[in-house]
């Protein structure tokens, strides 16, 4: 997961960064660091990206246009 794919996850689900720190069990400035970049140990971003799924994301792979997110049909 890219740091554009967390903000647009996000947006897509209208979470503010302590909220999805609280789904993901992580600190709200790791929400920040992630979004701005920063490397992350991979468990941490794991969680945030399993937080996200669980919510209705779906995370599309780079493919020539870009990575990107959205949302499951059923959610």
């Amino acid at each position: 997961m890219q740091a554009v794919q967390c903000r647009m996850a996000r947006a897509a689900l209208g979470l503010g960064v302590r909220e999805l720190a609280e789904m993901a069990m992580v600190a709200p400035a790791t929400i920040s660091r992630l979004e701005r970049g920063e490397e992350l140990k991979p468990r941490t971003v794991e969680a945030i990206r399993a937080a996200l799924e669980a919510a209705g994301v779906i995370f599309i792979d780079e493919n020539g246009e870009g990575p990107g997110a959205r949302l499951r049909k059923d959610r």
